[in-house]
């Protein structure tokens, strides 16, 4: 019988969640758990990825000033003066463990254009609206033009976007790994449930081994 969770290497793709600098600068109101051990492994993937020319997405939030773009849990902080993710901030660019290049700065025009920012031959950022990177986007659209069928997901934070994220792309059949020491905010029983969906586990190390050696995958989580 076929196993239609089962991750495939040939037609992968690598997605960092939210990878932006607002959470991890001390004393950030959303600063996330976990940085020490989730920014090296999210390090070590991107740069795997990169070596192996893979493509890799990374999705971003930005806040409009106004509020008027911002989930409901935060609008009216942000109407009241929050400044996180601001559209050209220093806060809003990514983190620099996964740009391609030191000088790679947001685009936010185009961003909320809901175009797709190239920063290299197999890179690029979008912007989501919402915790999941699916949600009002083009990202479905972009992966079954290149025939991805496999998501690599990292990122921050597990309690939002990464969870939200992995639903939307479960919903979607795609073949779903979580790297979870590349994860902030994560819990183990969290992590664990999302076996009933197939998703598969694998830390840095692994899933870089599986993506350039033969070994196969372990069970899903």
């Amino acid at each position: 019988m076929p196993d239609y969770t089962l991750p495939e290497k040939q037609t992968v793709a690598l997605l960092t969640l939210s990878a932006q600098r607002d959470f991890t600068l001390p004393g950030s109101p959303v600063r996330a758990a976990g940085l020490g051990r989730a920014i090296p492994a999210m390090k070590r993937l991107v740069d795997g990825f990169r070596h192996q020319g893979v493509p890799i997405y990374h999705s971003v939030r930005l806040y409009r000033p106004d509020g008027t773009n911002v989930d409901v849990c935060r609008r009216q902080a942000v109407e009241e003066g929050l400044r996180i993710l601001m559209p050209g901030s220093f806060g809003s660019e990514l983190i620099d463990e996964v740009k391609p290049t030191s000088g790679t700065r947001l685009d936010p025009e185009l961003l909320f254009a809901g175009k797709f920012q190239s920063v290299s031959d197999q890179e690029s950022i979008f912007y989501r609206p919402r915790w999941g990177a699916f949600h009002d986007t083009g990202l479905e659209e972009e992966l079954k033009s290149r025939g991805v069928t496999t998501l690599v997901i990292c990122g921050f934070s597990f309690a939002t976007g990464t969870r939200a994220t992995i639903y939307e792309a479960s919903a979607r059949d795609f073949r779903i790994v979580l790297v979870p020491d590349a994860v902030c905010n994560s819990t183990e029983d969290g992590v664990r449930e999302l076996g009933r969906m197939g998703v598969y586990l694998l830390n840095a190390e692994n899933c870089l081994t599986w993506l350039t050696g033969v070994e196969r995958p372990g069970e899903a989580a």
